[in-house]
């Protein structure tokens, strides 16, 4: 036996004995977990979170310019939105390393994208399988390496059911064969491609996913389950199959007014990046993308009803970052711009969470593994490192010792290497190379001006400074602890 599997199998067996389920098993009927996870998902694109929005805010593409989403609008009528929930590190494996463990992702230790998450991290769904659910995954995983796509990986991290799931790539068409799923698209030299042509709605990768899903539910109705479907879109390349695919081309998309503002004493992770100019084809493509996203999740959301299960069943729909489609003269993710670092976060538990709920405290991907725990009735273990915000959903009221506060950093690459902190009013950023970053989203929302050296800000900025302290020392984050940044934390606290 190898050192790594020595580890998976004590480590399972000393939690496996001290886990135990809170529910009583023979008097409670546990609830089951769905989870709709998408790629580089803007917020702004779920009629959810635009009614929260100011119409300026609401409709930065044009006036009335949006996409209708009603299915992921119910689960939100039915739950909670979150206003406040951010991408530990707003790029792919990042964010779902995190998402999935419950640890920052310096401790997983996936802190960019194509690192294989360590052996011995437990998840969500590898307590639950201990505690009887029946699990599985469906989609992009993104967090055992380069494989591509490398289906079924062999380390499951507690999805039994990984048939599948795919390690990377973005691929827009799949397909069921004796050997198992395979991309149906051909690329170059004939290896799997990103062409959705012939892409109907069974093929289609949105909707064969959906699909497995709803299989997955028909096969364990009568048990408890927690599946999570990654779906990956919308990321790009935008392009999606009919008739999604010109449904709104006639849009009259116009560039966000944060893309034409000047740039100049911007930080480099704010600066404009090549998307100055708006193409409306891309812009076209993507709100078909999250169109056809939500019909399918209108699917899910019926089969869970016809079979009976919507009373019992926990639903989350979410996103591993977001993107900027042109705001800031920027695309796609990695800086913590609002667009780019918060991401969409609705949950529906019939029964636990008051429709209707708006929770705008700060949150991260980081908080979800306790979170989904204790809303399951079963305990964490004590390697997580995320909070647990049920009490803000389930009652719109913090836990005693609360912070409304949220950590996240870049990737460390090129533009990447900042770090810093984040409520539902403020965002505090540092940065090697550039001067540190305050903003004020109530007064600012569009993240143009610095308030960091604003005097009504001083004790923002202090506390904020020391928040980021005592989170570098308490979870070893090297970023936060180097020690040219540490001297800037020391003298914003001084």
């Amino acid at each position: 036996m190898d050192r790594r599997t020595f580890v998976k199998l004590t480590v399972g067996t000393s939690l496996a004995t001290a886990i135990t389920p809170v529910w009583g098993q023979k008097t409670v009927k546990r609830p089951n977990v769905l989870i709709i996870h998408t790629d580089e998902h803007n917020f702004r694109t779920l009629g959810c979170y635009r009614k929260l929005l100011s119409k300026e805010q609401a409709y930065v593409w044009g006036k009335g310019v949006a996409v209708e989403t009603p299915h992921i609008d119910r689960i939100a009528a039915e739950g909670v939105t979150c206003t406040g929930f951010y991408a530990t590190t707003p790029v792919c494996s990042p964010s779902r390393s995190s998402f999935v463990s419950g640890r920052y992702p310096q401790n997983t230790p996936v802190v960019k994208n194509d690192i294989p998450m360590n052996d011995d991290i437990v998840t969500f769904a590898e307590i639950l399988r201990r505690n009887g659910y029946a699990t599985g995954y469906a989609g992009k995983w993104h967090l055992d390496g380069t494989g591509k796509p490398q289906w079924a990986p062999k380390r499951q991290f507690g999805f039994a059911d990984n048939r599948y799931m795919f390690n990377r790539g973005h691929w827009k068409k799949l397909e069921d064969t004796p050997d198992g799923p395979r991309v149906a698209a051909k690329g170059k030299k004939g290896r799997p491609g990103y062409g959705v042509d012939g892409a109907d709605g069974k093929s289609f990768t949105t909707d064969f996913l959906t699909q497995k899903v709803i299989d997955f539910i028909t096969a364990n109705k009568t048990q408890p389950f927690c599946y999570m479907v990654s779906l990956p879109d919308p990321h790009g390349p935008n392009s999606v199959r009919a008739p999604y695919d010109t449904m709104y081309s006639d849009l009259p998309f116009q560039l966000p007014k944060t893309a034409t503002k000047p740039d100049t004493n911007l930080p480099s992770w704010a600066k404009k990046a090549g998307a100055a100019k708006m193409k409306t084809d891309l812009m076209a493509k993507y709100f078909g993308m999250v169109k056809c996203i939500d019909d399918n999740v209108g699917k899910l959301l019926k089969t869970l009803d016809t079979l009976g299960l919507a009373e019992n069943t926990i639903v989350v729909f979410t996103a591993d970052h977001g993107d900027l489609c042109f705001e800031h003269a920027r695309h796609n993710k990695g800086v913590p711009l609002e667009t780019s670092a918060k991401i969409p976060f609705v949950m529906r538990a019939p029964g636990k969470i008051q429709p209707g709920t708006v929770s705008r405290e700060a949150m991260g991907c980081v908080d979800f593994m306790p979170t989904i725990l204790t809303l399951t009735g079963h305990k964490c273990p004590t390697s997580v490192e995320g909070r647990d915000c049920s009490r803000l959903l389930t009652s719109e009221k913090a836990p005693a010792g609360w912070k409304d506060i949220a950590f996240f950093r870049g990737t460390g690459d090129a533009n990447d290497n900042w770090f810093g902190a984040v409520t539902q009013r403020y965002k505090l950023i540092y940065a090697a190379k550039d001067k540190p970053w305050l903003y004020d989203l109530k007064n600012d929302p569009d993240e143009l001006v610095n308030f960091y050296h604003d005097p009504g800000c001083a004790d923002v900025v202090r506390n904020l400074s020391q928040a980021l302290i005592d989170y570098g020392k308490k979870y070893n984050d090297p970023r936060v602890l180097d020690a040219a940044n540490m001297s800037q934390l020391r003298k914003a606290t001084s």
